[in-house]
């Protein structure tokens, strides 16, 4: 089982900035990709941002230019820089993790959520 463990959550005003960083543990071979979603009550789940064991990223276009996806790969630990934020960046903020066990079952795992509120 892996579990991943968000935080950094909060509340900002309009124009500040917060970081989420999401660690894994567990029996890991192998993480591929870690990303973010995030959800509003009553919308799905969107993805904000991802990153590759290689360092490929992709981002919603919504936050383009103003968030910023890495990872530390020794420590299984994905990071979430979001800058200039807006109040629609106000939402729960969950990480995914992808990778193999040392038994080579895949897992597909999530984190329970960080709520991140931008509000003056």
């Amino acid at each position: 089982q892996v579990q991943l463990v968000e935080s950094g959550g909060g509340l900002v005003q309009p124009g500040g900035s917060l970081r989420l960083s999401c660690a894994a543990s567990g029996s890991i071979f192998s993480m591929y990709t870690m990303g973010w979603h995030r959800q509003t009550p009553g919308k799905q789940r969107e993805l904000v941002a991802r990153i590759t064991s290689g360092g490929s990223t992709n981002y919603a276009d919504s936050v383009k230019g103003r968030f910023t996806i890495s990872r530390d790969n020794a420590k299984n630990t994905v990071y979430l820089r979001m800058n200039s934020l807006k109040p629609e960046d106000t939402a729960d903020y969950y990480c995914n993790a992808v990778g193999k066990y040392y038994n080579g079952q895949r897992f597909d795992s999530w984190g329970q959520g960080t709520q991140v509120t931008v509000s003056s």
